[in-house]
């Protein structure tokens, strides 16, 4: 730990800080510089500046700094590559300005595959290279909940096949959401109004402490910056607060590697935002993640231009009350860029349309897009005497299609590495795969006594079928070649998966 105690005293030297930063981290970690006794005097969130160049041989990447409240600053930096890293800070306050380390990077902690990328244009994986198939829920304000409602809704998600969550930053004031949060994010009160020149540190903690949560279940935190849903004037406090806000965000947040942007939900309802409002958001986010994490921005009705070469991937809301799914392919020829619809309707018994369709119907949604190559996010709105909805603060899942949509990860994660990609298909049947190799096709609520497949006549094939509701694998004997046929049980939410076989024992083997 020479180099964190001659950091220390060197600060020491200049003006009372102390500063204390590890050894060593691991690849795609959080390491963190904390400088203590800094300057606190006037509003350090606006008069201070504050970052630092970290550098590894010939690289180097600049990461900022923000006020954590009680004249302590944070800088944090997410390694990615092994081996000896150093540090320099620059600020406009002498007492924090050219101070230097140097850390270990060390190999990546079991399960830490790093941040999600874009894969084969249409799908993702961890920086690794590991497949990462996204099984999204919506839960918008769980960490604005208070502790118990929170753990929760963790264990909740331990126990569930979700491994992504659409999370509002602030909190959100609609249906069946009308309870006041435990922390607000800037200094003031409802009552009197907000300073937003001054952030309130225990709300970003509080947010980070829960994103950490999330991390080690192995869940991305799909954050939403801003959206309409507001009584409290966070939607409308104008350019510069917005601005100043992402900055701090960014420099809170980015290291973390399950960290995705999507800049608003249903961004076209946020009247008071311009086109060229988001534009800058976007600029603004991009700039200072030195990680280039995901990012997109969520619709109401009008599309984003998913065309802009920031976005990564399509972040879709319904744009039918019945038919969505069914576009994901169009969608993907339109943008050639993955298509994620965070939502598609949501299982449930409200009022509204968009919250009462069945397990059985959100569970075809999810399949419709995943056999036209895409990927569909969940959401639950079963009344409840306490107002506590999955879909606005958690806690618990009562519907019948979060297992349904675990048998479906499944059978993806069964699938062609490189993706489910949609085939040419007959009107009435989809159907996905790689040619000659492996075939997925999908029912849906059409429930045949058979069908006739003609495949490859120089090749054998396994077939199965897949009841996706009972979530059943029936293996039919033999092997098949050509045309054929295949007897259905004329039920509704069957898939057919149709695989090649390599050579005598594979049959057996399977």
């Amino acid at each position: 730990m020479a180099n964190q105690e001659e950091a220390g005293q060197a600060a020491a030297d200049k003006g009372k800080v102390q500063v204390s930063f590890p050894a060593q981290a691991a690849k795609w970690s959080v390491y963190e510089i904390v400088l203590h006794g800094g300057p606190s005097r006037g509003n350090p969130f606006t008069g201070v500046a504050l970052q630092a160049e970290f550098s590894f041989g010939e690289r180097s990447v600049l990461a900022l700094g923000f006020y954590d409240g009680e004249g302590v600053y944070r800088i944090r930096f997410m390694p990615d590559s092994e081996g000896k890293w150093s540090f320099r800070t620059s600020s406009n306050e002498s007492d924090l300005d050219e101070l230097e380390g140097t850390f270990e990077c060390t190999a990546a902690t079991e399960g830490n595959h790093g941040p999600v990328r874009v894969k084969n244009t249409f799908h993702f994986a961890y920086e690794d290279g590991t497949r990462y198939l996204p099984v999204g829920t919506t839960c918008y304000a769980w960490t604005h909940q208070g502790e118990e409602m929170e753990r929760q809704t963790l264990e909740t998600l331990r126990a569930s096949a979700f491994n992504k969550i659409r999370m509002c930053v602030f909190p959100k004031s609609y249906s069946y959401n009308e309870n006041e949060p435990e922390y607000y994010p800037y200094e003031g009160s409802v009552q009197e109004g907000w300073d937003y020149s001054r952030f309130n540190p225990a709300f970003f903690r509080h947010l980070e402490e829960r994103i950490a949560d999330l991390g080690g279940l192995g869940i991305e935190a799909d954050l939403i910056l801003f959206h309409p849903y507001d009584r409290w004037g966070f939607a409308d406090m104008g350019k510069e607060a917005d601005d100043r806000y992402l900055r701090y965000l960014v420099a809170r947040l980015s290291a973390y590697r399950h960290v995705w942007w999507s800049l608003a939900n249903e961004y076209d309802f946020m009247r008071n935002k311009t086109l060229a409002d988001w534009e800058r958001y976007a600029h603004i986010v991009t700039s200072y993640d030195p990680y280039s994490h995901l990012i997109s921005n969520h619709n109401g009705i009008a599309f984003y231009d998913f065309n802009q070469p920031w976005v990564t991937h399509c972040s879709i809301q319904r744009v039918d009350a019945y038919k969505t799914s069914e576009n994901t392919d169009e969608w993907r020829q339109r943008w050639n860029k993955p298509v994620v619809i965070d939502e598609c309707v949501y299982e449930g018994n409200v009022e509204h349309g968009w919250g009462n369709i069945t397990g059985e119907e959100l569970v075809r949604r999810f399949w419709e897009g995943a056999v036209r190559g895409g990927y569909v996010g969940h959401g639950e709105t079963y009344l409840h005497p306490e107002d506590k909805l999955w879909w606005a603060k958690g806690g618990q899942l009562y519907g019948t299609s979060p297992e349904r949509i675990a048998f479906l990860r499944r059978v993806l994660e069964e699938g062609p590495s490189e993706g489910l990609n949609p085939l040419p298909s007959e009107w009435d049947l989809p159907r996905a795969g790689v040619e000659d190799e492996y075939y997925l096709y999908y029912f849906g609520f059409n429930r045949p006594k058979f069908r006739q497949f003609t495949m490859n006549p120089e090749l054998r094939y396994k077939v199965e079928l897949l009841d996706t509701w009972n979530m059943t694998v029936e293996t039919l004997p033999g092997s098949y070649q050509g045309t054929f046929r295949v007897d259905l049980p004329g039920r509704t939410y069957m898939a057919v998966r149709i695989t090649r076989l390599h050579d005598e024992h594979d049959l057996e083997a399977k």
